[in-house]
């Protein structure tokens, strides 16, 4: 099963290549926030404090905090797919 995590964007660590250190449920990994610009590519589409959904190491869509708190407690009702997932996150890296 493949899932997407919310996570907040603690600061963005290469514009350029639109990457954000984001924390999810106290892991902290580097994604890529390049999905949530702008059509005509313009960057700018996520910023420091926003939460997002996360898979596979790529921001799919901006969220705000009550629907991150939803979907966090509906994820961890799952078990173990959601410990899969976070297992998952833990060890993933994008640089």
């Amino acid at each position: 099963m493949c899932l997407a995590i919310p996570g907040q964007i603690i600061e963005i660590v290469d514009a350029a290549n639109r990457l954000a250190r984001v924390d999810v449920v106290g892991v902290q990994r580097i994604v890529n926030i390049g999905l949530l610009d702008s059509s005509d590519g313009s960057a700018g589409g996520a910023q420091t404090g926003d939460w997002v959904l996360i898979h596979v190491g790529f921001a799919l869509s901006k969220i705000d905090e009550e629907e991150a708190d939803a979907t966090l407690t509906l994820l961890r009702g799952m078990g173990a797919d959601y410990d899969d997932a976070l297992a998952e996150l833990k060890t993933s890296v994008i640089e």
